[in-house]
């Protein structure tokens, strides 16, 4: 299983950061299938590539250490595919979602962390 993960602490306030997450995930044409008010799982739609490189996107915001102007949060990115090679469809999924994140024109990015 592929598996990247990486944090993030953007300039937005916790309770606004959470309806413009699904809004990006859903641009990057991702189905939101879960959505709590700290949690997201979004996972990619079938029929453009084989099942096992679906992707799924989680989407943790860790609101016990946000404050009014930053917000900490950290993501997963994950299908069944085997990363045998460094260029990987999640490896390349990964990369798009990231830069989606950190070039979002909804907050300032502050920092960012890959794992």
């Amino acid at each position: 299983m592929a598996r990247y993960t990486c944090s993030f602490i953007v300039s937005v306030a916790s309770d606004h950061l959470l309806p413009l997450l699904v809004e990006l995930l859903q641009d990057c044409q991702l189905d939101i299938q879960y959505h709590t008010g700290d949690y997201i799982i979004a996972r990619q739609t079938p029929g453009n590539v084989p099942f096992p490189k679906l992707i799924t996107v989680e989407v943790l915001v860790d609101k016990s250490k946000s404050t009014e102007t930053e917000t900490r949060m950290s993501i997963v990115i994950k299908n069944e595919e085997l990363p045998l090679q460094l260029d990987n469809y999640c490896r390349q999924m990964f990369e798009f979602i990231k830069q989606a994140i950190e070039s979002s024109r909804h907050w300032h990015l502050i920092e960012s962390i890959a794992g």
